[in-house]
């Protein structure tokens, strides 16, 4: 079955994308959630006109992701937690603490934007953190993780 989703859903899709998948799993779980409705002649019309209508404000978008990436590039983030003598952390180090510290740098980043490999970081260490700013714009960060 065709669909047009309504929402941006991982390893799916993005908003306004013509997708096939399972009439089940259309019927019973993307349209009653409202993340998708069925990909008619006229909602394929909609969609065509919306999206020519979204092309100049999304390649406005594009331009400042990648500038705040270039910013960003350069940034390289130090988290001071609690952790034991042997290295392991009382807790974890979580996309919303890395989140904060971006922003106390004088940066946007919501904590939905960053992405930890493992999704939480248990030990003390230096990682890479992604960072999406855009749907095509993705910027690594080094972190290190230190005790306090």
């Amino acid at each position: 079955m065709q669909i047009i989703l309504i929402q941006d859903i991982e390893n799916l899709g993005q908003k306004d994308d013509l997708v096939t998948v399972k009439d089940g799993y259309a019927r019973n779980y993307l349209i009653p959630k409202k993340l998708a409705i069925i990909a008619t002649d006229s909602a394929r019309k909609v969609i065509a006109e919306n999206k020519r209508q979204r092309a100049h404000k999304e390649a406005k978008l594009k331009e400042n992701a990648e500038s705040m990436a270039t910013r960003l590039g350069n940034l390289k983030l130090v988290i001071g937690v609690k952790a034991s003598s042997a290295g392991k952390i009382f807790g974890s180090v979580t996309p919303l603490m890395i989140a904060e510290a971006i922003n106390k740098n004088g940066y946007e980043i919501e904590r939905r934007q960053v992405i930890v490999s493992d999704d939480h970081i248990k030990e003390v260490g230096n990682y890479d953190v992604k960072v999406k700013l855009h749907r095509d714009v993705f910027v690594d960060i080094p972190l290190e993780v230190v005790a306090e």
